[in-house]
């Protein structure tokens, strides 16, 4: 409700203004400044929680990502031919109109081999990246919120898998199975890799317990469950978001490794066991770049997504860079080079000075 004041009804402010000025009125809001304040929705709670996903790096990124992950699930459809399928007409053929990119020493098509080896990079890339992130909240969050003997032993926890060499447990394990799946592999690298994130997320943590919001939750009675889960993991998600996508590469990296070098069995498709078969036929040597060359790039250009996401994520849980990155997205959006060392001044304005 909006209430109108004239000022000639006040007498000292008709006395302050002058004879020959108007009669004013204001007009007096009674309701409350900005109004009442909307209850946050779930969608602007999900908004807030992945805002670190709404830089120009971490979209380019994701874009780069869900590429490959839309071909590791429409795999089938999109390949020319079935990865197995023998062409004897066409041995050690070039990229051509039949096949884009080419042939193996046996007639297979690579593009199709490339296409079928994607679904297993991205599956046990993320398989074991959840697996071990699920362990890095859980070790890392409680063994920095608990005090005593009870953190101390998950932090000794930590650091006992952090020593523990990863590629001879995959060896030892690959060993123990005539054809290892996908999943053991996965949950192999999975338990591995949680170390790292588990101790990034114990030191955050244990600088969020003396928040003043965790007393405070703490004073109330609130159990140690909604305490971590409420109160604590939203303020972790860009550093769980961060360990996740370390842990993908990580993984990747760790499975086209140990294809390549026989650790892992040949019949399992992937960019890595599509490297060691141009190896082993000497596709390196004979210069047959449409062999090794697809997988090849297809490894560099999924690390270079998974590092503009971590890039991105970085910009966002830095306040120094993410103050550099609006300043610099500021300046290009008023036609300005942010690689200028001298700072541009108008010269379209007039400065008078008072004698």
């Amino acid at each position: 409700m909006n209430t109108i004041v004239n000022d000639t009804e006040q007498p000292s402010a008709s006395a302050r203004r002058p004879a020959n000025a108007p009669a004013t009125a204001s007009v007096r809001s009674t309701a409350p400044a900005g109004g009442a304040p909307r209850k946050p929705t779930f969608w602007s709670k999900l908004g807030a929680a992945f805002a670190m996903f709404r830089n120009g790096k971490s979209i380019t990124g994701l874009s780069i990502l869900g590429f490959f992950v839309l071909v590791a699930i429409l795999a089938d459809v999109l390949a020319p031919y079935s990865p197995t399928k023998v062409d004897n007409t066409a041995r050690f053929q070039p990229p051509s109109a039949a096949h884009w990119l080419g042939t193996t020493h046996i007639g297979e098509d690579v593009l199709s081999q490339v296409i079928h080896g994607t679904r297993g990079v991205i599956v046990v890339g993320f398989l074991a990246a959840i697996i071990a992130t699920v362990i890095a909240i859980i070790v890392g969050v409680l063994s920095g919120y608990l005090r005593g003997w009870r953190g101390e032993g998950l932090s000794a926890l930590t650091n006992v898998f952090l020593v523990i060499p990863g590629i001879p447990l995959i060896i030892i394990v690959a060993s123990m199975f005539e054809d290892p799946p996908l999943i053991l592999i996965a949950g192999v690298l999975g338990l591995i890799g949680w170390a790292w994130g588990a101790r990034v997320l114990r030191a955050q943590t244990m600088s969020l317990r003396g928040r003043d919001f965790i007393q405070a939750a703490r004073a109330n009675g609130e159990p140690l469950r909604r305490i971590i889960t409420v109160e604590m993991l939203p303020n972790l998600m860009a550093l769980i978001a961060a360990s996740f996508v370390g842990t993908v590469t990580a993984a990747i990296i760790g499975l086209t490794t140990l294809s390549y070098i026989g650790i892992i069995p040949v019949t399992t498709y992937n960019w890595g066991t599509i490297l060691n078969w141009a190896s082993a036929q000497g596709a390196f040597r004979q210069g047959q770049w449409w062999w090794f060359m697809p997988p090849g790039l297809c490894i560099a250009t999924i690390g270079v997504a998974l590092s503009l996401i971590n890039f991105g994520i970085d910009e966002y849980v830095n306040p120094r860079l993410r103050s550099a990155g609006e300043r610099a997205r500021a300046m290009k959006k008023k036609g300005m080079n942010v690689n200028d060392t001298v700072t541009a001044v108008r010269t379209d304005v007039n400065i008078q000075e008072n004698v």
